[in-house]
């Protein structure tokens, strides 16, 4: 029937694009964890991913922070829950927010510049030269890049999860006339090992992500700087979305009963 077949198509052009992505990621992994390995390109990548990304991580961080315990105020003072804001706050920032916004973030800064890079390299033929100088692009390129994100994006959470609950005292202690000792009491007492670990699952996960959907659209563009673009685009876009889908998944794994 006429009106099956576009719908087949979309269906086929799909299951394409799953699957070399699938193939990517495998053959991307694999040479993450077989030598030879390039350290000095992996601590340079962990600078550029992990070092660099400080500043956006942390701004955001604090004002979520900041926000949240405004926001929870609002809300628990009209039923005399006041004194649950400390738990509130730090059980979001380390299960939640912390890792999602700071994936989010990273995704826009570093997977677009892994795009752009890595699509700049493709359309001036530098991966070909690579290949014809006999050294393989996923060991050169990809597998530095998916290392550092997955041991700096952890990383970046751990400073967003101190700083985010640092921006909720402020806020609770110096605008909402919370005393000091008893917040940060209530902060450490509520705080599980489970929500810290959590987080820094999803970290980790969202760290592979990103730099694995940077190197994939930017790898596989073409077409010179409107092709960039388009990758550059892509890298973002999906990134940011398959970050928000395993947060479900990784939250549904750790905290469904």
């Amino acid at each position: 029937m006429p009106i099956l077949q576009p719908i087949g198509q979309l269906t086929l052009q799909l299951m394409t694009a799953i699957g070399r992505l699938l193939l990517f990621a495998a053959q991307a992994i694999s040479h993450c964890v077989r030598p030879p390995f390039y350290p000095r390109l992996i601590l340079k990548q962990m600078m550029d991913i992990g070092y660099y990304s400080l500043p956006v991580v942390g701004l955001t961080a604090i004002f979520t922070g900041m926000v949240l315990a405004l926001q929870s105020y609002t809300g628990f003072a009209r039923f005399s829950a006041e004194s649950a804001i400390p738990n509130v706050v730090v059980v979001s920032i380390t299960r939640e927010l912390g890792p999602v916004l700071a994936g989010l973030m990273v995704a826009g800064r570093v997977g677009a510049a892994l795009a752009a890079e890595i699509g700049t390299m493709r359309v001036t033929e530098q991966i070909d030269a690579l290949t014809t100088l006999a050294t393989n692009p996923f060991k050169y390129l990809i597998a530095p890049r998916i290392v550092a994100g997955v041991l700096m994006l952890p990383i970046l959470v751990l400073v967003a999860d101190v700083i985010g609950v640092f921006g909720g005292y402020l806020v609770s202690v110096y605008k909402l006339d919370f005393n000091a000792g008893n917040y940060l009491k209530n902060t450490v007492d509520f705080l599980e090992v489970t929500d810290v670990v959590s987080g820094l699952v999803k970290a980790a996960v969202f760290g592979f992500l990103v730099s694995l959907m940077g190197c994939y659209h930017g790898y596989h563009s073409r077409g010179g700087a409107q092709g960039v673009g388009t990758a550059t685009t892509n890298a973002v876009v999906s990134a940011s979305i398959l970050i928000l889908s395993f947060n479900y998944v990784i939250t549904e794994l750790f905290f469904s009963r």
